[in-house]
């Protein structure tokens, strides 16, 4: 069955007449007869009784109207929808992001796109990379800033990357804290309080072994802030993006020896996002309007 045969079904209806009906409809006579009579072979059922000089509605016929207008209601109803999100009047938008996100100021930035589209639903995650990009596979996100010690891999579309430098937090007091450059060998078993799970973890663990070095992890947290405190309260050092460092307040060095530059990506699973309010706010954080 098709719409298009409730609505030339209802035409008959008001009209009483098939040829009022194909006048208001703007189609011929004889295509919306036989509309109307394959809707009536689908339902089983005979919908109008004709004669020679009106049509009349039989007790099936009655019975459909009601039935045949709600289901036109719905479709004007989906086409608002459709045409509302579409026009990004209203929708809904996932994006994803690691802890360390620091090369833009993603909540601001939101602000401002929430002040342009008041009628979008923002959904942010944070996460372990690994999560969000289940989640973006999943649907449950449209985007991701993700990091990573190398290239994007296959299989998700980088739309815009960062480089972001991390470097070695210490506390007052301890033996390093007034040096500005460090090299690995200078943190051999130096005690480490460590981003549980993270991805800077895992590259930041390569690069001792790489050099040689004893990573001696003393403590472990999963929240950059509470880590932050776990440094300042003095169980160990870390090793934490530049811009956190610099607002924690904390003594911090940059890493001469290795290479302690990652990149940051925002990603999404396709280069084509198919969701209006997603390409929206691509363009909004990158810089260009996306249509």
């Amino acid at each position: 069955m098709e719409l298009r045969q409730f609505e030339h079904f209802l035409a008959v209806a008001r009209e009483g007449s098939f040829t009022a009906a194909a006048q208001r409809a703007h189609i011929v006579q004889s295509a919306l007869s036989a509309s109307v009579r394959k809707l009536e072979a689908e339902l089983g059922a005979q919908l109008f009784e004709r004669t020679t000089r009106r049509v009349i509605l039989t007790d099936a016929g009655r019975a459909l109207i009601p039935v045949a207008n709600r289901l036109l209601a719905d479709l004007d109803l989906a086409r608002g929808e459709v045409a509302a999100v579409s026009g990004l009047s209203r929708g809904r938008v996932g994006i994803g992001t690691v802890q360390t996100l620091t090369v833009i100021d993603l909540p601001r930035s939101l602000g401002v796109f929430r002040s342009r589209y008041p009628g979008i639903r923002i959904h942010v995650r944070d996460g372990a990379v690994p999560d969000l990009i289940a989640a973006l596979d999943s649907g449950e996100l449209d985007l991701a800033f993700l990091a990573f010690d190398g290239p994007l891999p296959s299989g998700l579309t980088a739309f815009a990357e960062w480089s972001q430098v991390l470097v070695l937090v210490t506390y007052p007091g301890h033996r390093l804290a007034s040096v500005r450059q460090v090299g690995l060998a200078d943190l051999d078993d130096e005690p480490f309080v460590e981003f549980s799970g993270s991805a800077m973890q895992e590259m930041v663990a390569r690069r001792f072994a790489d050099a040689g070095v004893r990573h001696n992890i003393v403590c472990t947290a999963t929240h950059v802030p509470l880590l932050v405190d776990l440094v300042t309260a003095g169980l160990g050092v870390t090793i934490l993006p530049e811009p956190i460092a610099a607002r924690s307040g904390l003594p911090y060095a940059e890493i001469v020896s290795g290479s302690f530059t990652r990149t940051i990506y925002l990603a999404g699973r396709t280069p084509s996002l198919v969701n209006p309010s997603a390409r929206a706010l691509l363009g909004h954080l990158t810089g260009g309007e996306r249509a």
